[in-house]
Parts: structure tokens; C-alpha cells; sequence
């Protein structure tokens, strides 16, 4: 009886203390960090969800052209990852990546230029991780950064997470103006300086060597970590390439550069690299086994064995090409029906041209018509570290073919006619290279 009685009593007191939890106020748990409230979702992102819609030619997102995908390519790298060794491509994996790929990313960069060893080489999942750790290893809340202005909008949401304060580097239309970036470094002191200096996100645009060459020059002398950002340097049209800045005297021992696989192979895989020093690197990879151990091995040993076994500058050359044929139906169609008033410029490379709008015109308050016209682009302000130009637009022309890129301009000119903007007239003959030639973005 003394059990039974036990129980009874505390089967007593478990109701009592359940109806006085029922009646009393439930106490909020604490605030999220501060610093995830104040940094704002990607508009990129909202304005893809927007535009799922059948029948939308959307210019906004920088989605490479799934049809040019080498799906058998890299069936066929997955099946022999699995016949090679299954037990390995399902099991954990090294941080810093799988020696083969890391080997493969190597032999990669030292063809183009940039002597590189396995070593140097830490294997992420996707450049935006690469950014992310580099960025944890080396910024304190309160440091400065500086960018080009505009810039990668997810490039800002990672330094505003970091807590750090973005300065923009006036920048003109071929990238970053040196004396102006000394004078920065000067007088903010940056831990370091962000950069996409060929073919820019948003803007399409390409730093001159002799301008990279200063930008070494600056930070060896004033004391500026380098963060190079290069999803898109494979994907050129015209023009010659362009040595790293990684390359460069002053920078071999301050740059951290970030690759991607996603441009030339699938985003999908999210694979990319990070090349940095020694002490950087380790640092990285101290952040990246916080935040996910390692990449997904299986990826990995895939990538690996397609850049053992196929080809992969052949297919990036036919990605090129039809790239290139995208980028040229866009700026003819661009001339046929925009404002007389717009302007836009020539990427020699990349995905995105970057446009601006008449005097008075707001490229935010023009997407709710264009939408409703059927096409969709990215608005130019979220890009803008400081004082954004709303006129400004991002328009991105890997996506669709040149037969829907036509008919998306169509629409984005019907746009801007309700919206009030005058037609372009110049006619369907004008070409892209002399459109580009006579405007400045």
C-alpha cells in the first residue's frame, strides 16, 4: 500500500504542476542575434520564388542553361565513384577535401598561370562557403571591408553576418579606381578588400591588368588582405584572359581566391575551392569543420573522375559559345526596344549585363509592371554597399535561348512604354558591338 499511496501522490502532484503551468504566461525565449535581423534576405532570391510562373522570361537570376549540362558526362562520373569504391565515396572525408580533386583543382590553376600545389588548395561546398570561412578566419565584428560598389549581394549578407562595416570603392567602368582604393586603405585601415575582378556580378565588368597590378602593389605596401572572387573567369566571349590578381608581385602571400565548379560543370554539385596561404588556409579549414566536417565525398570522387576522364575545357567551350550567341541576342534585342535614354554596357564575359534606366525612372518600382508584362530582372540598389543609384538593373542572358531573349526584351520594352518611357527607336539592325560602343554603364 505505501507504493500505491507514493504513486498516487505524485500522479497528484504531476496534474496540480501541469494546470498551473496550463494557466500561467508562457515566457518568450531569447531574441535571435542581432546580427540575423540586421541583415536582409537576398531580393535575388524572393524574386526567383516570384517568378516560378509559367511563361515568365526571367533576367534575374544568373542560372547557367541546365540543357547545356553534360548530364551523361557526369552520370557516369557518379557510377564510377560508386565502382571504384563505394564504401569510400559514402564515408566521412578529410577536410580539406579528396586528394584528387584537390590535385585536379591544382593542375588547373597552374595551366592558367598560377602555380599551385594539392596543398594549397581547400575543397568547399560551393565559392559562397569559401567566402563564408575566409571570412570567419579573418573579420572581427566592427572591422572594415571594402568592395567594389556595387557588388555580390551574398558577398555583403556574409560580411553583415560577420558584423563587419562594408565600405564601397569607387569603382568606374572597367572596375576599382586605384589612387581611390589607396586613399580608402589609408584612412579606414580595412582587414581586407573583396573583389570580382573579371566579369564582375553585377556588372559585367573586367579590371584591367595594369589596374590589378596596382591593387597588388597597394596591398603589399599598405597591408590589405585580397579576397578574389572568380566564378566566372572561364566563361569568356571575347578579349584575352587576364592573370589572377593572385598572380600579381605584392599578392602571393594576402590573396585568398575562390573557384567554383557551378558556372562550367552544375551548381547542383556545390563544389568549389579556396587557394590561400599556408596560415589562412588552416584557418579555413578550422572553420569549415564547424560548420559542416567536410564536403560531400561522393561529389567529390565524381568531380574527380570527370576531370580525370573527360574533357572539360571542350564543354566549357560549347557552354561558351552558346553563352556568347545569349549575350549577343540580348544586347541587339536591348537596342531595339529600350528607351532612347537607357544604357547598358558589353561584358566581355560572364553572365550579366548591367543597365541603366532614364533620368527619374526607379528600376524597383518598374519590376511589380514587368512582371505583370511577363519578365523579370534584378533591380541594381540591393547591390550598392553605399548610396545606391535606383535606375540601376541587373539583367542576366544565360538562362534562355535567344528566341525567348528576344521575346523577354519585347516585354521588358512594353514595360518601360506603361510605366512612361519613350521607345528607343534605332532599329532592328543596330548590333551589339555598336549599341555598346556608343553607351557607358
Amino acid at each position: 500500500m505505501p507504493a500505491v499511496a507514493a504513486r498516487t501522490s505524485a500522479a497528484a502532484a504531476a496534474s496540480a504542476a501541469a494546470t498551473a503551468t496550463a494557466g500561467a504566461v508562457a515566457v518568450a525565449p531569447p531574441a535571435f542575434a542581432a546580427r540575423t535581423t540586421a541583415v536582409e534576405g537576398s531580393p535575388v532570391r524572393e524574386i526567383l520564388a516570384l517568378t516560378q510562373r509559367p511563361g515568365i522570361v526571367s533576367f534575374a537570376g544568373g542560372l547557367p542553361a541546365p540543357e547545356l549540362f553534360d548530364t551523361e558526362g557526369l552520370r557516369a562520373a557518379y557510377d564510377a565513384a560508386f565502382a571504384l569504391s563505394a564504401r569510400r565515396a559514402l564515408q566521412y572525408s578529410t577536410t580539406e577535401g579528396a586528394p584528387e580533386l584537390r590535385a585536379a583543382v591544382a593542375a588547373r590553376a597552374t595551366a592558367r598561370g598560377l602555380p599551385t600545389g594539392a596543398d594549397d588548395v581547400l575543397v568547399t561546398s560551393g565559392s559562397q562557403q569559401a567566402l563564408t570561412l575566409v571570412t570567419a578566419a579573418l573579420v572581427e565584428p566592427g572591422d572594415v571591408v571594402l568592395a567594389e560598389d556595387p557588388t555580390y549581394l551574398a558577398a555583403l549578407q556574409c560580411f553583415g553576418l560577420a558584423g563587419a562595416r562594408v565600405v564601397p570603392v569607387p569603382c568606374d567602368e572597367e572596375g576599382i579606381l586605384p589612387d581611390a582604393l589607396a586613399e580608402l586603405v589609408a584612412r579606414e585601415r580595412p582587414k581586407l578588400l573583396y573583389t570580382i575582378p573579371t566579369f564582375q556580378n553585377p556588372t559585367g565588368r573586367t579590371l584591367p591588368a595594369s589596374r590589378r597590378a596596382a591593387v597588388a602593389e597597394i596591398a603589399a605596401r599598405l597591408g590589405l588582405w585580397l579576397v578574389e572572387d572568380d566564378p566566372y573567369g572561364d566563361l569568356r566571349y571575347e578579349g584575352r584572359d587576364v592573370p589572377w590578381l593572385a598572380a600579381h608581385p605584392g599578392a602571393e602571400d594576402r590573396t585568398a581566391l575562390l573557384g567554383s565548379f557551378s558556372k562550367i560543370m552544375a551548381p547542383g554539385l556545390r563544389l568549389g575551392w579556396l587557394r590561400a596561404p599556408t596560415a589562412l588556409l588552416r584557418a579555413a579549414a578550422v572553420a569549415k569543420q564547424a560548420a559542416d566536417l567536410h564536403t560531400s565525398t561522393v561529389d567529390q570522387l565524381a568531380a574527380a573522375h570527370y576531370l580525370a576522364t573527360a574533357d572539360l575545357d571542350a564543354h566549357t567551350g560549347t557552354v561558351r559559345a552558346a553563352y556568347r550567341e545569349r549575350r549577343d541576342a540580348l544586347l541587339s534585342a536591348l537596342s531595339r526596344t529600350l528607351p532612347a535614354d537607357c544604357s547598358w554596357n558589353l561584358p566581355e564575359g560572364g553572365m550579366f549585363v548591367w543597365a541603366r534606366l532614364p533620368a527619374d525612372h526607379d528600376a524597383t518600382a518598374l519590376l511589380g509592371t514587368a512582371v505583370a508584362h511577363g519578365v523579370a530582372f534584378v533591380p541594381g540598389a540591393p547591390f550598392h554597399a553605399g548610396a545606391p543609384d535606383p535606375r540601376t538593373l541587373r539583367l542576366s542572358f544565360t538562362t534562355h535561348t535567344p528566341r525567348e531573349i528576344a521575346e523577354g526584351a519585347g516585354r521588358l520594352g512594353a514595360a518601360l512604354a506603361e510605366y512612361g518611357a519613350a521607345p528607343r527607336g534605332l532599329g532592328a539592325s543596330a548590333t551589339p558591338r555598336a549599341v555598346s560602343a556608343s553607351v557607358r554603364p
